[in-house]
């Protein structure tokens, strides 16, 4: 039996997905601006982690429905 999610809570979750996905976009972006591997690695790993982390959060509502 699925439980479904109350309004306040899918706000809040939706609010994380479009943050998550401006975060993605972000840190790929900066990867590019940096000449330094170091860096762009730090940056890769940033993006891979949000874009991590909205692929959960969109499973996670997938799970509800």
């Amino acid at each position: 039996m699925t439980k479904e999610i109350d309004a306040n809570n899918l706000k809040v979750i939706k609010d994380q997905m479009e943050a998550e996905a401006i975060l993605t976009k972000k840190y790929r972006n900066m990867e590019t601006q940096f000449q330094d591997s170091e860096i762009k690695q730090l940056c890769c790993n940033a993006s891979d982690l949000h874009k991590g982390n909205l692929k959960s959060l969109k499973t996670y509502l997938d799970s509800h429905n």
